[in-house]
């Protein structure tokens, strides 16, 4: 779809960002009648769920793989109402492999439930009333998403919809709403059990940004059981990019328009009784472009609302987003491998425990996927970091810093995957003032709000803010990170925008 050279003045909703959530949301809008201009400050769709070329390889930047391309799920449920064809994917089995690196075998989460129960049993004996109870408060959370809720609500409206979708079973786990994952394991009785800690604390960090002492229960209830069927995690043929590029159709065939190369500036609500946002932006080449919609959709982090908004921002909402901790920051690294080098069915996703650099999640192609030649594979490896202090360090102390933190990735790639020295084709780091180069976050954050219980759900940022024709989506809103979460935070704020308008949106039309 070509870029316009016009100015996107015209349009009756403006959306900020192209990654997922602003791809989405705009698709839907347009497809509900709306025109619909999405403008993105980088020169390609998909934020954090984007790619990149060096050479014969493809590297998926930060998302690497996809929930919710099951039947029902909602990114089946979004193209489905869009018309277009999902990308191509296969279902990861294992979802991962955890090593707590304590000597004993690795974690496999298999998909399928049976397995799956058998290798947690023998992993973690007598956990069994901790996992039942997980799938308990998932089984209630799932229905209840189903439904669309809208979280936290803002008006009688929001009310409305979160009261409708709410079920018996809701209410039981409602009680749960201010616990943490690590009460669910003490009130089933292993709290004792400090290797399954162990597990819990590493995959939640990816997901939720916390440990299980800090992720809410009805939270972290559903991201354990992301992996086994019917849901499962997907594997994309070719790259992340193939998600951006179906949605980017279905925004095309609704009649939207993407403009890449636009970053915004600065919003000022309405004035008087005009109704319409001034959005000031820059275009390709430094070029001014002003826009004057109705509505706009902001899916950078609420971190920017300050100076976007100046002195228009309500006092009460600057001091709660001032309020807000950072989010993590991420060293990412990206190399590539002759295949016959790594492990016999090396899995596509492993986890490793490590205290240098830190926990490591790793991400290998499969061959014939698109992202290596044949005969080769792209490792990525990512671990989290503060972002802040990156940015504070003069260029020759930055550049030592950056080489130290590659030379220990690396040689944390090489013992978990048995590798030598020598067999790297390819090898780079990316800090956190690349990833803000990349994504124009401030700090090169790399997920939205950490998911504690004082920060999700009904405790959470709303997608309606304040200031009247401003909607919130994207890993900062309910029900945060992942391609899944900001797919149903974009949902949901194209609902609120849409009946404020008097034209509902139902997905399963």
């Amino acid at each position: 779809m070509q870029t316009p050279a016009a100015d996107p003045a015209s349009a009756d909703v403006l959306v900020v960002g192209a990654g997922i959530a602003g791809l989405t949301a705009a698709a839907l809008l347009a497809k509900a009648g709306l025109q619909v201009e999405l403008v993105e400050a980088h020169r390609q769709s998909g934020g954090c769920a984007g790619t990149f070329q060096r050479g014969p390889y493809t590297f998926d930047v930060g998302a690497t793989q996809v929930a919710g391309l099951e039947p029902g799920g909602i990114h089946q449920r979004i193209f489905r109402h869009l018309g277009v064809a999902p990308p191509a994917a296969a279902a990861l089995d294992p979802g991962c492999v955890v090593d707590l690196a304590d000597g004993r075998p690795p974690v496999r989460l298999h998909r399928d439930p049976t397995r799956w129960r058998a290798e947690r049993q023998a992993q973690f004996p007598g956990s069994e009333r901790f996992w039942s109870l997980c799938a308990a408060v998932h089984q209630a959370n799932w229905a209840f998403a189903g439904r669309d809720p809208v979280l936290p609500p803002r008006s009688a409206w929001d009310l409305a919809q979160l009261l409708a979708a709410l079920g018996p079973l809701n209410l039981a786990s409602g009680l749960l709403t201010t616990a943490t994952m690590a009460d669910l394991q003490r009130l089933s009785g292993c709290g004792h059990d400090r290797r399954l800690r162990r597990f819990l604390d590493l995959q939640l960090k990816l997901y939720s940004q916390e440990p299980a002492d800090r992720t809410a229960a009805l939270y972290g209830a559903t991201v354990l059981a992301m992996v086994q069927e019917p849901l499962g995690l997907w594997h994309l043929q070719g790259s992340m990019q193939r998600l951006a590029e179906a949605l980017e159709r279905g925004l095309d065939l609704a009649g939207g328009t993407l403009r890449r190369r636009h970053r915004v500036t600065a919003l000022q609500p309405p004035i008087g009784t005009s109704g319409l946002w001034q959005v000031l932006g820059e275009g390709p080449g430094g070029r001014p472009f002003q826009a004057q919609p109705r509505d706009v959709v902001l899916t950078l982090p609420p971190q920017t609302l300050p100076a976007l908004l100046g002195d228009a921002l309500p006092a009460g909402y600057r001091r709660r987003l001032s309020a807000l901790p950072d989010p993590s920051g991420a060293l990412v690294f990206y190399g590539a491998v002759p295949r016959q080098q790594l492990p016999t069915d090396c899995p596509s996703h492993l986890q490793r425990d490590s205290s240098d650099p830190g926990p490591l999640f790793v991400s290998v192609s499969q061959e014939g996927d698109g992202r290596a030649p044949a005969g080769e594979a792209t490792v990525i490896a990512s671990v989290f970091t503060p972002a802040r202090p990156w940015f504070d360090l003069e260029e020759g102390t930055y550049q030592r810093r950056k080489a130290r933190a590659l030379a220990a990735i690396q040689a944390g790639l090489n013992q978990l995957l048995g590798l030598e020295a020598a067999a790297w084709c390819h090898a780079e780091l990316a800090t956190p003032r690349g990833w803000a180069g990349w994504t124009g976050r401030p700090f090169g954050w790399v997920g939205g709000l950490g998911q504690h219980p004082s920060r999700f759900g009904p405790f959470g940022l709303a997608s309606r803010t304040p200031l009247a024709g401003l909607w919130l989506c994207g890993d900062a809103i309910h029900p945060g990170e992942g391609t899944a979460g900001v797919s149903l935070s974009a949902l949901m704020a194209s609902r609120q925008l849409l009946q404020a308008r008097g034209r509902p949106l139902h997905l399963d039309d």
